[in-house]
Formats: C-alpha cells, sequence, structure tokens
C-alpha cells in the first residue's frame, strides 16, 4: 500500500452481499474519518466500525469536524461489467487552529447504527491542515471498483 491508495477492508465484501449499504446518490451517508497513526488499519482489521478508530479522530478544530466529512455527489455504477464507487473530492482548507497529525482517512458508513467501515487511504507522515490545504483527489476510475 502507498500513500494515497484506497484500501478496501475485506468485511466491506460481506457486508455488500449482505445487502447493508446504499451507496447511490440517494442513499447511505458515507464520510471519511481522519486519524492519526495511533491505530493502524489494515484490510483485514476483523468487523472494522468507526469505533475502532473514532477515539483517534484529529482534533476537530480550524475546518475539520468531529467524526469526519460528509462525501459529496456520491454515485454506485456499473459500466461493462464494472462496478465503480465515487465521490467529489475532499479539501480541508488551511486553518492556523487545524490538526497537525493526520496519517488515515476511515472511509465508512454513518448512516447504519454500527458504522461499518468501507476502507481506508493512507494520507502520508503526520499530515497539517495547519500547513496548508488538504487535498484528498480519488482515482480517476473512482474510489473503488469491482470487475464482474
Amino acid at each position: 500500500m502507498a500513500v494515497g491508495d484506497v484500501t478496501i477492508f475485506e468485511e466491506f465484501a460481506l457486508n455488500v452481499a449482505t445487502g447493508a449499504y446504499d451507496l447511490t446518490s440517494s442513499g447511505d451517508t458515507i464520510k471519511l474519518g481522519i486519524v492519526n497513526n495511533s491505530t493502524v488499519p489494515t484490510a483485514a482489521t476483523a468487523t472494522p466500525q468507526w469505533g475502532d478508530f473514532s477515539a483517534n479522530d484529529v482534533s476537530a478544530s480550524g475546518n475539520y469536524v468531529a467524526n469526519g466529512i460528509t462525501l459529496t455527489n456520491q454515485s454506485w455504477t456499473e459500466a461493462d461489467g464494472t462496478a465503480t464507487f465515487d465521490a467529489d473530492n475532499v479539501t480541508i482548507s488551511q486553518s492556523a487552529s487545524g490538526f497537525t497529525n493526520a496519517y488515515w482517512g476511515i472511509i465508512y458508513d454513518d448512516t447504519l447504527a454500527s458504522d461499518p467501515c468501507i476502507g481506508f487511504i493512507e494520507l502520508g507522515t503526520n499530515v497539517s491542515e495547519v500547513a496548508g490545504t488538504i487535498t484528498i483527489t480519488w482515482a480517476g476510475t473512482g474510489i473503488m471498483t469491482i470487475d464482474a
């Protein structure tokens, strides 16, 4: 895994198969929580939920709100046997009172009671809102794809 890559939690496949998620534009509220490196996510994290990471949420100051940023214009589409989940890129504007210790972005479903996690993105080492605007640009192919 490299900085900027989205890794999907293995448990996500089970949750999709059971119909737990609605990733369409009018569906569930999907968020990106920003956390420090106190807990390191892995694809094999058993039953990952936002509660596994929320204690490490970076400070809710500056332009970041507690428990993450709601992804906007999310879509779940299919074309030529490839299903794609995507949303608008995320921008956190620079703030002198912001966080300085971000390592991971955790993508999770805030609509479901357990807040199950979908995946995570490695941001780098001590990413700082104080140092400048942070932009998370999803891949041109979307946040994730599943091929038939």
